[in-house]
Order: C-alpha cells, then sequence, then structure tokens
C-alpha cells in the first residue's frame, strides 16, 4: 500500500513539473526578446536581461512628450503595480516602460515624468539611453510593434500595449494598454506563470 501511494505521488510530482514546463507553451506568442542596454530615470545603468532576471515583466513603450496615449498607459501601468502588489506578486514582477523617444527622455525628463504617478520605483523603470535606431529595431524585433517618429513632429507611433515577458526572457502576450486593460487576466497570467 505504500509503494503505491508511493507511486501515485511520484506521478502527480512529475505531472505538476510537465505542466510547468508547458506554461509558457500555452500563450499565444513565443517571441524571444533581445537585450536592450539602457538606463533608467535615476542614472543608473541597466538592461532589459538585468531587469527580466529571474523576474516576470511587463513592458511598454511611451514617450514623455506624447500627446494621445502615453498619459493613459503610464496612469494604467500605476494601477497595474497596484493590483500586482495587492496579489502579492510585487516581488516577482518588474514593471519597464521604455522610451521611443531617448533624445529627448533623459534620465531627468523620465524622473519628472514619473513623479507625476503614485508608483513604487523598486519595481518599475523607466528606460532611456540608447539611440532612437537601436529602439525602433528593438520594438520591432523583439515586440512586433513601431517605434518610429511621425515625420515633421515631435510624436511618434508605437505600441499601445502591455506586454507579458516571461523569467525565460520571451514574450508571451500582449493586453490593452490604453482603455480598459484586463487587469485581472494579467494577474491570472502572472500568478500561472511563477
Amino acid at each position: 500500500m505504500k509503494s503505491m501511494i508511493s507511486i501515485v505521488a511520484l506521478g502527480l510530482l512529475l505531472l505538476g513539473g510537465c505542466q510547468g514546463q508547458d506554461v509558457e507553451e500555452s500563450f499565444p506568442m513565443k517571441v524571444e526578446v533581445g537585450d536592450l542596454a539602457a538606463v533608467d530615470q535615476d542614472g543608473e545603468k541597466t538592461s532589459l536581461d538585468a531587469l527580466n532576471k529571474e523576474k516576470i515583466l511587463v513592458a511598454d513603450f511611451i514617450f514623455t512628450n506624447c500627446d494621445t496615449v502615453c498619459l493613459p498607459m503610464t496612469a494604467n501601468m500605476a494601477k497595474l503595480q497596484k493590483k500586482i502588489a495587492e496579489a502579492g506578486l510585487d516581488e516577482e514582477v518588474q514593471l519597464v516602460s521604455i522610451s521611443v523617444d531617448p533624445e529627448h527622455d533623459t534620465p531627468d525628463v523620465l524622473k519628472e515624468y514619473s513623479s507625476r504617478y503614485e508608483f513604487d520605483a523598486g519595481n518599475w523603470s523607466f528606460l532611456t539611453g540608447y539611440s532612437r535606431d537601436e529602439i525602433e529595431h528593438f520594438a520591432n524585433v523583439s515586440f512586433k510593434t513601431p517605434a518610429a517618429q511621425i515625420e515633421g513632429s515631435n510624436q511618434f507611433v508605437h505600441g499601445t500595449s502591455f506586454y507579458l515577458v516571461s523569467e525565460n526572457g520571451v514574450l508571451l502576450k500582449q493586453y490593452e494598454g490604453v482603455s480598459n486593460p484586463p487587469y485581472e487576466e494579467m494577474i491570472e497570467d502572472i500568478e500561472r506563470l511563477k
């Protein structure tokens, strides 16, 4: 009887391990996210790989001169951060807002911009410190989204989604970031990955 219980317990343990490996496979996107060397809002050198180390990422693309979607996206990311904390997941998730206008969005500009929102800098980084060509290429390849300046303007075309990236650096899913983000769905997906 003891050996039968042991066999069943071992089978359940192995099945649970297999399910854990298959979690990423159950998501709709599987795009390897490249690294991006950057500087955060505090002027500290960092990279997407460093922020992603042993953390699930939720990323978005913004710029501080944005006169349309960036303000609501950042407000929504702040709401998401609170919901992540309420779910007890703040130690496992890193939020990343990536500027598509690095020439204007210096660390000081990003620091001032981020100060408009109630947020915890402990798990939310605003990134800059790369060239426009680098961010355009990075956004296109790693997130399958544009990051291009509108000719003759200080405005940029960029994705308006929140992007879920696994601890393994794989883009798994994107969510509405401007109006009515699916917070509960995002929290459930994060919990599935941990």
